[in-house]
């Protein structure tokens, strides 16, 4: 889902549309891609077995600042219990353990229907299981609203300037949606989409209670479309503190097709709005290709038709407990098309949120070393030879946690420690996070008989020498 277009949207293997972000801009008005160069020189793989199988294929645009977008993605968020700063913040909440109560890496995941009716703040009706053909759903929004947020950003690019003959700096704003889903001593956490704050050089967060306040980005994953967004505690005033309480998240797992679905979320940056419709379809794989290099990512995604607009991008979309199911991301743009929009489900999101809120970078001796020398094999090369993207093993250390696992020269590493990877520039990326002992499953594809069959290894980690 990763990757950005032009406005003219059309994909020339798809050219009944495109697959687009769901935000009124990220950062830029400038289309950007998530392509990586090889990391060595590429060597030639030709005769390579063909793919088995490949997603739907579509182009991402970034949306202008003012609501020129095409696509948008619903949001909306939170099925959440108390106030998230009780026992942290607010003086007459009960105490909690101040452990739980401040591990920013701690996530609200609801464990039931139960967990949530018990809650006696939350309005008559919400967070029934049978809500039938219920068209109210103000119960369920009025828990929602204080866990989502709005998201300004502001870029800069430099542009020739053809009256002046050189270049010139220009800013350009967008505007997106959060979900707030932990804190801990120092700071509040809002996740969101990674194209919503790609580039931004300065972030202001808009909470429910119509304040505002200056933000930073905590972690980013380009290959699953996530972010992390930190605010420090001090400085949100306490009557904020005191109308903002944190997202539960739902179990994207036990989702039906036909069950209702609520979006909230910035469309068009005017504020909040909210949108139904039901869950329209599950696991669909959905390919975003970069316009600038070609690059594509697939993901696993839920389809919706809850109405999702520019500006949604980032905020959460509900299930009928008032759950977060999902947090948006992209929409098929066409005339002709209504209402397919597709939200990363919270079963993707959760951990990779959780890392991006608590890694921290390893050094030294507990630096992990994976054992082997890859070829990035680019989108470019993968259509040429008809071969899986991502990281081409061309050799493999003896000994090594990868020797040990299985893995065998010839082997194309797409998915590492679950996430999509394109290069060994990104798979690197992420295992500067993990220290050496460090068990992790990688997806490779193995060519079997004219064609490539997905496979999962379990690796261990070495240490660096």
């Amino acid at each position: 889902m990763e990757g950005y277009q032009n406005e003219e949207g059309f994909d020339q293997q798809n050219p009944i549309g495109y697959y687009s972000y769901g935000q009124n801009d990220g950062a830029s008005d400038e289309a950007r891609d998530g392509a990586y160069e090889p990391y060595q020189d590429a060597q030639d793989l030709s005769g390579q077995p063909k793919k088995r199988k490949s997603g739907l294929a579509g182009k991402l645009v970034k949306c202008a600042a003012l609501g020129l977008a095409f696509g948008v993605v619903a949001a909306a968020g939170f099925a959440g219990t108390n106030y998230f700063f009780a026992g942290v913040l607010k003086e007459d909440a009960p105490v909690k353990d101040k452990q739980e109560a401040l591990s920013g890496g701690d996530l609200n995941v609801s464990e039931g229907t139960e967990a949530i009716d018990r809650i006696s703040s939350r309005p008559e009706g919400a967070g029934q299981k049978s809500l039938g053909a219920v068209a109210d759903v103000s119960g369920i929004v009025d828990e929602v609203m204080p866990s989502i947020v709005s998201i300004t950003t502001i870029a800069r690019t430099q542009m020739p300037n053809f009256f002046f003959g050189q270049m010139q700096e220009y800013e350009s704003e967008g505007c997106g949606s959060g979900i707030i889903v932990s804190q801990d001593e120092e700071n509040l956490y809002v996740a969101t989409n990674n194209h919503v704050v790609e580039g931004a050089q300065t972030l202001t967060v808009l909470f429910a209670d119509g304040n505002s306040v200056s933000a930073q980005i905590k972690g980013t994953d380009e290959s699953s479309d996530l972010a992390v967004v930190s605010i420090a505690l001090s400085d949100i005033e306490d009557e904020t503190k005191q109308a903002i309480r944190t997202a539960t998240f739902g179990d994207s797992t036990a989702l039906q097709t036909g069950q209702m679905a609520i979006a909230i979320g910035n469309a068009l940056g005017y504020g909040q709005s909210v949108t139904t419709g039901v869950i329209s379809a599950l696991d669909r794989e959905v390919t975003v290709t970069s316009e600038t290099d070609g690059s594509a990512v697939t993901n696993a995604l839920v389809q919706t038709d809850a109405a999702i607009n520019p500006g949604n991008s980032g905020g959460a979309l509900l299930n009928a407990q008032g759950e977060v199911i999902g947090i948006n991301s992209v929409k098929y743009s066409e005339t002709s098309v209504e209402g397919m929009g597709y939200a990363i489900p919270s079963k993707t999101a959760i951990p990779i949120i959780r890392q991006l809120i608590t890694r921290e970078l390893v050094t030294g001796p507990e630096t992990a070393y994976l054992g082997i020398s890859g070829v990035d094999v680019t989108q470019s090369m993968s259509d040429t030879y008809q071969m899986p993207s991502g990281v081409f093993v061309a050799q493999v250390v003896e000994g090594s946690g990868a020797d040990n696992a299985g893995l065998i020269q010839g082997d194309i590493i797409t998915r590492f420690d679950g996430r999509n990877i394109k290069s060994m520039e990104e798979m690197q990326e992420l295992m500067q996070y993990l220290p050496a002992g460090s068990a992790v499953e990688v997806t490779i594809e193995r060519a079997q008989n004219g064609e490539y069959v997905e496979k999962t290894l379990e690796i261990t980690l070495g240490a660096k020498k």
